[in-house]
């Protein structure tokens, strides 16, 4: 009688063979990023249109918003015009501070401060300078 086992044929693949990774600049993931960002876009569409996965997008979001694409990718402030008091309207000055309010300040290298509202600019110019330190 004669054994007749299955003896399916054995393919060996190497690392060669397969697709390899992409690796993408940080100016890529944030140019990605902000296209995603847009009003109306999708993340999932914007994936697909760069050929990656909506995971790996969503993954590069939250570094972003958390500052981790290098010095240039770090959002920027927006700059801020002081326009003339309006008539009738009661100054913010003559508003008695709250003692309880505190300002929170999230740092380049993803340290996060919280500070009284009313601390002296020039302690915290010189705390932030040793604080912000990577």
């Amino acid at each position: 009688m004669r054994d007749l086992k299955f003896e399916p044929p054995i393919e060996v693949m190497s690392a060669a063979d397969g697709v390899r990774r992409r690796h993408w600049s940080d100016a890529d993931k944030v140019r990605i990023v902000e296209e995603s960002l847009h009003e109306g876009r999708q993340v999932s569409a914007t994936a697909r249109r760069h050929g990656i996965s909506r995971s790996l997008l969503t993954v590069w979001r939250r570094q972003y918003r958390n500052g981790e694409f290098g010095g240039d990718c770090l959002p920027s402030f927006a700059p801020l015009t002081v326009l003339a008091e309006p008539t009738g309207m009661r100054s913010p000055r003559s508003v008695p501070p709250n003692p309880e309010a505190r300002v929170e300040i999230a740092l380049r290298n993803g340290r996060q401060m919280v500070v009284p509202a009313n601390v002296d600019p020039e302690a915290l110019a010189r705390l932030l300078s040793v604080v912000d330190e990577r």
